[in-house]
């Protein structure tokens, strides 16, 4: 049907054809070690096919890189409760952010704070809870990335329960495969959101582990 095409290409030395099939893999990264993952296309993927779109790759060493990315054209008329800020619950409180790549730290600090809440961000798990350590009773909740260095989201938040066991955490993770919402609450974790980040479901997860009364509606 039609669609919409956007063009992205360079001139530059072009991708390997051994790591060419690899670049949409989750966590795949040619970065050493500590030096992050960078957004991902993975989760560039993901956005597309949320979108219902297709995302294609042409590369040849030597002669640059070309992505082309589709997307359905949609005639019929915009969803209104899409466009309405009513419909994203808000709330208050403070917020510990923690994930290794600034980007994402920017965007999340930008989104939670949108919706109400103050926001303190880190980008080093260790940081994190140092700072936590010494500021335990000031946060009302807890949102990590599961894959950093130095310390993966889960065992950060072990670390964190062990200062004050009732801190209520949501885990965000890119790989459905590496852990489920049911695993997630088998350990002990409030709630799974997957990459990328939705507004509306980050505030609905956030406003039923803030407001226990609210779990007996879902």
């Amino acid at each position: 049907g039609p669609h919409l095409r956007l063009t992205v290409s360079d001139t530059g030395n072009g991708i390997p054809r051994e790591i060419l099939r690899r670049i949409f893999d989750p966590y795949f990264t040619t970065k050493k070690f500590g030096e992050g993952t960078g957004l991902g296309l993975a989760v560039v993927h993901g956005i597309v096919q949320s979108h219902r779109g297709v995302i294609e790759v042409e590369s040849e060493p030597g002669q640059g890189t070309v992505f082309r990315i589709y997307f359905p054209i949609w005639r019929g008329k915009p969803e209104t409760e899409n466009l309405d800020r009513d419909a994203v619950p808000s709330g208050s409180g403070r917020i510990l952010f923690v994930d290794d790549e600034q980007q994402l730290v920017e965007l999340g600090k930008r989104m939670l704070e949108g919706i109400g809440f103050t926001v303190v961000a880190k980008t080093d798990s260790m940081e994190a809870l140092e700072l936590f350590r010494g500021a335990a009773d000031e946060f009302d909740l807890v949102v990590t990335d599961m894959t950093m260095p130095n310390m993966t989201g889960v065992e950060l938040i072990d670390r964190l329960r062990s200062i004050r066991a009732d801190i209520p955490a949501i885990l965000l993770t890119g790989y459905s495969e590496q852990i489920s919402e049911q695993k997630a609450r088998d350990m002990g974790i409030g709630a799974l959101v997957m990459k990328p980040v939705l507004k509306r479901e980050m505030a609905a997860k956030i406003r039923l582990l803030l407001e226990p009364s609210l779990k007996g509606e879902n």
